[in-house]
C-alpha cells in the first residue's frame, strides 16, 4: 500500500510518499541528495526493492515547496545539511509517534550527511544507516557520535567521494562498514550497479532493522 502524507511542524509542511507492505519488518526513511526529492527515479526504484524485501519506506522532501523553488535558482538549501538534518528529525519523530517498528536511514550524497548528523543528535530514533555515495565530510564532528551501525557504499570510480568515506570510516566506531562497488561512478548509473547497492542495503537493514 502507498499513500501521500503531509507532515506539519513549526509552520513548515513536508510532503512524502509512504509505502508499507503487510507485516513490515521496519521503516526506511530516505534522505535525498543535492537538488533531488521524493520523485527521484533512483530512490523510487530502490524503495520498491526495499518494499519487496518487507520494509516500509518513506520518501519525503526535506525542503518545503517554496524552498525547493528558491533552491532551484539559488542552490542555497541543498548543502545546508544542518537544516536537512533538523528536518530528518522532525520526520523521524513523526514516524516514532505512529509506529513501533524500528527505523533505518537511507541517505544519498548530501542527504547521507544529513542522516548521519540526525543520527548523532538523536541516536535513540534510528537503528541503522546506509549511505550511498555520501558526502560524509559535511557531517564533520558528528561522525564520531553516530552509534547506529552504518554502511558506507561508494562507487569504485567515484575516487574523491571514496577517499572522503575512507576518512569518515576512520572517524567512526568499529560497527561501521565500507563497501566499494567496483566499476561504479557517483550515481551508480552503470548496468547492474544500483541493483548491487540495493542488495547491500537490504542485507544491512535485515541485520540491524528488525
Amino acid at each position: 500500500m502507498s499513500e501521500s502524507i503531509t507532515i506539519e511542524s513549526d509552520g513548515i509542511k513536508l510532503i512524502g510518499e509512504y509505502s508499507h507492505p503487510i507485516n513490515a519488518k521496519g521503516i526506511i526513511l530516505f534522505a535525498h541528495g543535492s537538488g533531488s526529492g521524493r520523485h527521484s527515479p533512483r530512490n523510487k526504484w530502490v524503495a520498491k526493492k526495499f518494499n519487496e524485501a518487507g520494509f516500509a519506506t518513506l520518501l519525503v522532501d526535506l525542503l518545503t515547496e517554496k524552498e525547493v523553488k528558491r533552491d532551484s535558482i539559488t542552490m542555497e538549501y541543498r548543502f545546508d545539511v544542518a537544516l536537512l538534518a533538523a528536518r530528518m528529525l522532525i520526520v523521524a519523530k513523526w514516524l516514532r509517534r505512529r509506529h513501533t517498528l524500528k527505523l533505518g536511514y537511507y541517505g544519498s550524497s548530501t542527504g547521507a550527511s544529513a542522516a548521519l548528523i540526525a543520527a548523532a543528535e538523536k541516536p535513540e530514533l534510528v537503528a541503522a544507516i546506509v549511505s550511498r555515495g555520501g558526502r560524509t565530510d559535511l557531517a564533520g564532528k558528528s561522525l564520531p557520535k553516530v552509534r547506529a551501525p552504518t554502511l558506507l557504499i561508494v562507487g569504485g570510480l567515484d575516487t574523491e567521494v571514496l577517499e572522503l568515506n575512507r576518512e569518515a570510516q576512520r572517524m567512526m566506531r568499529p560497527a561501521m562498514k565500507l563497501e566499494i562497488v567496483e566499476g561504479a561512478t557517483h550515481l551508480f548509473e552503470e548496468p547492474g550497479k544500483l541493483e548491487e547497492v540495493a542488495k547491500l542495503s537490504i542485507d544491512w537493514f535485515r541485520s540491524h532493522v528488525k
